[in-house]
Parts: structure tokens; sequence; C-alpha cells
């Protein structure tokens, strides 16, 4: 970028981040990276209650996961990667606007994990089963349910068809006296006093209140800022405007502008 801030500026633009972090919850995706990032066992136990498995061992787990593609195909960053004691794998992915959750993406992004886990040379049995697992901010279907679990059956039959794949749609609207209506009720808190997971309170407390995790989350912030300004620069590219014009509007410089414009074919979602 081409303007600093003066120290002044700069002071109220971290005392700004510092108000936006306060409204963060667990439902935000970059917030929920943060809170799971190099945390196990705090992935451990969500998934634990969203997968109803108690006995669920997980080996590892990454947010930010980028997946390999085929050449020219769309890419994918996801929330949340992780792998059980069994090989299988999960996607965990937060999704705000109802859009996001729209069934193709769902496919998408389980086509992408095949991808990701058949090595060349492989038999497709050794494909293991995924997982992708959407939590909505609403209740997409409408039926109060906690859960809509996707699965192919073989029409004639009424049979599973047992390809592996998975996909479920968490409802984060949902709320009742159980371990997912606990969860989904502190997904949507921004005081980590009024969570009841206490792993998941802990954590939002450290980034929310301590001097390092406020530091790291100002640093996302900014990160953030950054990208949106080169998405709005990636739009303008893409509607023919001068390289010049998007300088004077983003702040970026020229170079910047040069190397978007030479990558904006390998930009993840």
């Amino acid at each position: 970028m081409k303007t600093m801030a003066k120290p002044n500026d700069r002071e109220q633009l971290r005392q700004e981040d510092i108000e936006r972090i306060k409204k963060l919850r667990p439902m935000d995706d970059d917030f929920l990276r943060e809170l799971l990032r190099n945390n196990l066992p705090l992935t451990r136990e969500i998934l634990r209650i969203i997968m109803q498995k108690d006995d669920l061992i997980l080996l590892k787990a990454q947010p930010q996961y980028d997946l390999k593609r085929s050449s020219g195909a769309r890419g994918l960053c996801l929330d949340v990667w992780a792998k059980d004691s069994n090989e299988r794998i999960y996607n965990l992915e937060i999704q705000r606007r109802d859009g996001g959750a729209e069934p193709h993406r769902a496919r998408y992004h389980s086509a992408a994990l095949d991808v990701d886990n058949l090595r060349k040379g492989q038999d497709f049995e050794m494909l293991p089963d995924t997982y992708v697992i959407f939590i909505t901010e609403n209740d997409i279907f409408g039926e109060g349910a906690a859960f809509y679990n996707i699965e192919r059956i073989n029409s004639v039959t009424g049979k599973p068809f047992n390809d592996g794949e998975h996909i479920m749609y968490v409802n984060g609207a949902y709320s009742g006296d159980s371990d997912i209506g606990r969860l989904m009720h502190d997904f949507r808190c921004t005081d980590p006093d009024e969570m009841y997971n206490e792993m998941l309170a802990e954590k939002t407390r450290y980034l929310k209140e301590s001097s390092k995790g406020l530091n790291r989350m100002c640093k996302i912030i900014e990160e953030v800022k950054i990208e949106t300004i080169k998405e709005i620069a990636r739009n303008m590219i893409n509607d023919g405007m001068d390289n010049n014009a998007i300088a004077r509007l983003t702040g970026l410089t020229i170079e910047e502008i040069q190397k978007i414009a030479e990558e904006k074919e390998l930009v993840t979602v």
C-alpha cells in the first residue's frame, strides 16, 4: 500500500479494530479459524458434538486448508480441515449467507476432497469417507432441526449408496438444552462469559482480552482489509479499468495491481 498512517491515526485504527473484535463470534469464519488454529482439542470438541461421537479421535486439524486442484479449476480454501483416527476427512465451513450453502457448493467441496485424497495409481476404494459440514447462521431448510444429513440412496431399492460421501448442514439458529443447542448458542455469543463450553470460552477470552490475542486478531483484521481492497482491484481489473485509476481509488501501487492481474486466475475462495 502506498500510504502510511500517522501514529495518532494508527492508534485510532487499532481502537476501531478492537471494537470490531469485541463483536466477533465463532459464527464468523475468520474468528473461528483463529479459535481452532493450533487447537486440536477444541476442534475435536466441536466435531465430537456435531458428529455425536464421544469416542472421536482427531489426528490432524488445519484451518485455512488449501486444496490442490487441476489446472484451470476453481480453487478452495477450507475454513477447517481435519482427519480422525479412522482416516475420515472432515471439512467444517461457516456459511453466514444462505446462498453460501447452496447444494452445488457442497457437491464441489466433496469432489475437491476426493481429488485431494486419492493418489496416482490408487484404487477408487481407497478414497476415505468425507464429511462436508456447513454451519449455517440461519435455518435454511426451515424445519427447526439441529442437523440436516444429506446421504445418497439407490432410488429403486431405497438402500444407502455407501459411497463414503457425507454432507451435513448444522442449523446455527438452533437452540435447546442439548450439546448441539448449547454449542450453537456459544457460536452466536460475542461474550465468552456467556458461553457454556469452557474450552471455547477460554480461547475466545484469549483472543479478545489478552494482549497477544488482540495483537493477533488486529493483524488478522488488517489482512482481511488488505484482501478486501485486492478483491475490489480484481473486480476493477475484470471490468477493464485503467491501472492508474485503480491505483487512485484503492491506494495500491501499479506494481501491486499488475501482480494481482497476473495472479487473478489463481485466487482461491
